[in-house]
């Protein structure tokens, strides 16, 4: 994932080392902030630049909207 910015790109190392490759396995903004040791206005915009890029899918649910990796 060369195209990607730094942030983006520790976003996707967390969420591929939480194992959120299915809908099942989905992660949340939160889960992401801990593993990845960001600030929440990072993360949006590192997940924002991955969904815009086809790499991450947003899944909206109740609470907080889930994110895992489709590439």
């Amino acid at each position: 994932m060369s195209d990607l910015s730094g942030n983006a790109e520790k976003i996707y190392d967390s969420l591929k080392a939480m194992g959120a490759v299915s809908e099942e396995k989905l992660k949340t903004a939160d889960d992401i902030m801990k593993k990845a040791s960001l600030g929440k206005g990072l993360v949006n915009a590192g997940l924002k630049e991955l969904i815009d890029k086809k790499v991450v899918k947003r899944v909206a649910r109740q609470k907080s909207a889930g994110y895992f990796i489709i590439k």
